[in-house]
């Protein structure tokens, strides 16, 4: 199991390094419970656009039979020997529908799987949002350990 810096991708200072103080103070508003009445209120905005790496990654198909889907952006039929882009929800789009949409946001128009971004902010804002729930989830644990 990872430690608590290795999970959020921190390491210690080098010779000479100072700390940042506007992140000490960021980590005291989330642990003291000030986050989500402060900076939540700027998501759940859009998110950011899907990493270049992460489109120039997808999954290229050609489509070999006649089947009955349709790319859910633009709801045309795929014609055979057409090429198709893949999503990692194994969702299926016409290669200019979906690199459109990711160059706008970067979840699945369908399902809404999300691809990594280059937004820090909003990777720190998922990373948050994930070890909020499992704090909420011991607690309910812990509670019902005791209570049950």
């Amino acid at each position: 199991m990872a430690d608590y810096y290795h999970e959020l991708g921190w390491r210690e200072l080098g010779d000479g390094e100072q700390p940042n103080h506007l992140l000490h103070m960021a980590r005291f508003l989330i642990d003291y419970g000030l986050y989500e009445v402060t900076f939540a209120e700027q998501w759940p905005r859009l998110p950011p656009a899907a990493s270049i790496e992460a489109v120039e990654n997808l999954k290229e198909i050609i489509i070999e039979d006649d089947s009955e889907n349709n790319c859910p952006i633009c709801l045309k039929k795929f014609c055979i020997n057409e090429k198709a882009k893949e999503m990692p929800c194994q969702h299926l789009f016409h290669e200019k529908c979906i690199i459109t949409w990711l160059y706008k946001t970067n979840s699945c128009p369908f399902c809404r799987y999300e691809l990594p971004t280059d937004d820090k902010v909003y990777e720190t804002f998922k990373i948050e949002k994930k070890r909020a729930a499992k704090r909420r989830e011991n607690i309910e644990t812990l509670h019902n350990s005791m209570f049950s």
